[in-house]
Formats: structure tokens, sequence, C-alpha cells
């Protein structure tokens, strides 16, 4: 017994001992230590925001916030030199020399508010589809934040047009926030969608996919033959000089042309039968299907003929004169079979 005394009191000492360690421990732990960075809400910042394990004085303000959606920095000395009036003990800075303090915010992206307000004129005043409304604000439309607490869809409360200006006045809103008033002025133009090229183009350029790209136009200015579906203009060739950007109209474009002006051709005279072929030069330049004259520069005749390839025209005017030619010889023929018959 006299030697388990000794024991036991070196068992509580060491107990007493790590209990301790572990305390001064926690108390380490729950130390006031400044923050690197801070997330808040609302206009002021806390001493709780920027310290943590701030206690009884968490909530005191002590600096303006940010305005919503900005970041700012703030030097450690001065938050030192705000807290010490509060007896913050056991503060000690450690390697922070500057705090970066964001204010939260729920943004609303210029998009968000255009389209909002083109759908209303587009409902409202019968303007078409929100996508053929296009907007054009008197100030620069950015992004704009508001309280992270305003949850509700924007929402457009007031709405003036003049259909003759184009003006617009609208005022928008949050529901919930009280805060969140805007109002928004400019010109709004009911817009189509044409086809326009992205390279000039000369008289018989063949017009690419790549050559042709959507735009959109006020709708006053776009006539029944403009070209809205890029299926209708590729594969054709540009009737004259059309420069980039300009809408394409049904009338600026043919079938590409197959034959030249002056450019050596291939006539072909051709009847049930019969098919002969002849140099030639093109007096016109044509398309497939169009008609045209060509020389014949063995006979120096003028003949007309269809464009059927390239280079390559059928005479018409030869079939004419061997139907003609034969008309006799079948007369000569019935006559002398009724005389037979007789």
């Amino acid at each position: 017994m006299i030697r388990t005394i000794p024991f036991t009191l070196a068992a509580l000492l060491a107990l007493g001992a790590t209990a301790a360690a572990q305390t001064l421990a926690a108390i380490e732990l729950e130390r006031p230590a400044l923050r690197s960075e801070a997330t808040i809400t609302g206009k002021i910042v806390r001493i709780g925001d920027l310290v943590d394990h701030a206690g009884i004085i968490a909530n005191v303000p002590i600096f303006r916030a940010p305005d919503l959606g900005s970041t700012g920095t703030i030097s450690a000395d001065r938050v030192l030199e705000a807290i010490r009036v509060h007896a913050l003990v056991g503060l000690d800075p450690g390697p922070i020399s500057e705090i970066t303090v964001t204010r939260a915010s729920r943004a609303i992206a210029a998009h968000e508010i255009e389209t909002r307000i083109a759908a209303a004129l587009a409902k409202e005043f019968a303007l078409g589809e929100t996508a053929d409304i296009a907007l054009k604000f008197d100030h620069t439309l950015r992004t704009i934040h508001v309280e992270p607490a305003a949850k509700g869809a924007l929402r457009v409360t007031q709405l003036r047009f003049e259909p003759r200006s184009g003006r617009f006045d609208a005022s928008l809103d949050i529901p919930g926030e009280a805060s969140a008033k805007l109002s928004f002025s400019g010109v709004a133009t009911v817009t189509a969608e044409v086809l326009t090229l992205t390279r000039p183009l000369a008289r018989g350029d063949v017009i690419k996919a790549a050559d042709v790209a959507m735009a959109r136009r006020p709708r006053a200015d776009v006539g029944a033959d403009v070209l809205a579906d890029a299926s209708k203009a590729v594969g054709l060739a540009a009737r004259n000089t059309i420069n980039v950007g300009r809408s394409l109209r049904a009338a600026d474009l043919m079938k590409p042309e197959m034959v030249q002006r002056n450019e050596s051709v291939t006539i072909v005279y051709e009847v049930p039968g019969i098919m002969l072929t002849v140099r030639g030069k093109a007096m016109d330049s044509g398309a497939e299907g169009d008609m045209i004259d060509v020389l014949n520069v063995q006979s120096k005749r003028t003949v007309r003929g269809t464009v059927v390839g390239p280079g390559r025209v059928v005479a018409h005017s030869m079939a004419a004169r061997v139907v003609a030619a034969s008309e006799p010889a079948s007369s000569a023929v019935s006559s002398n079979a009724r005389d037979g018959a007789q």
C-alpha cells in the first residue's frame, strides 16, 4: 500500500498536466484573430466580420461597406486602431497586413434588363416577337447589383412608348426589395432578319455559304424581295457588284453564267437522228437555260441557241430548216403514193 500512493499521485499530476495543456490549446484556438478576407451583407462592416472570436463586440460597427457587388481592401493597422477602443484582449494580426472585403449582392445582367423591356414592349404594343425588338438606351446599360435578399423576378411596372419616334421609358422593380427601383429610357426599333454579304462580290461571282450571314435591319427598311434564307442565295451569282454588309435581294442574283460574251463555244445542231457540232463565238453572256446569240465561225452566220452547259449552246435555226426542207419531200412521197394507188 505504501508504494502505490506515489504512483497514484504521479498519475493524477500527469492527468492534471494533460488537462491544463488541452485547456491552454482550446484558449489558444479561441484567441481573436484577423481574417484575410470577408464577405458581408448590408451597408456596415462589423468587428465580427473582420475578426474571428470577437466575442461580445462582434456586432459593433466600425466601417462603411463597399458598394453592392464591389470589393475593397483595408489595412490591418486601421482595423487594429478601430478595435483598440473596445479593449479586445489578445488580438494578434500575425502575418496579415490587409483584409479584402467583398459586399455580397444579386447581379442583374444587362441582357436580362433589355429582354424584360423588349418583351413588355412587344406584348403591350403588339410589335412582334421579343427577338425582333432592338433597344438603344440613352445611357450605357451595365450589370446592376441589388441586395442578395431581393429574390423576386425583375418586373416592368411602368412603360411608355411613342410609335413614331420609337422612344420608350420603362420603370422596373423587384418585389420585396424597396430599394431596387430601376428606370431606363431610349429608342426601340422593330427589326427583321435579312441575309447579308460577308465579302464584296463582282458580277458573276458565285455565292458560297461562307459569303453570307444573317443580320438584323429595321423592318421599315426591309423590302418584300429581301432574302432571309441562305438556301435561296447559295449557288447563285451576283448580277452586279454588291458591297459587304448589304442586304441581299432576289433581284441582285442570277443563275451562274456558263457562257461569257466573246467566249469560244461549241454550237450543237440537233434533230432526231442527227447531231452536228461546230465552233462558235458567244455574242452574249448566259446562264443555263438562257437564250443567246452565237456566231458560227465557219458560215459567219449568227444563230439563236440555248445555253446547256459550260461553253455549250444548242442552236434552233437548223432544226427549223431541216424540218422545212423535209416537208416537200414528204409531200412528194405522199403524191407518189396517191399516184400509185390510182
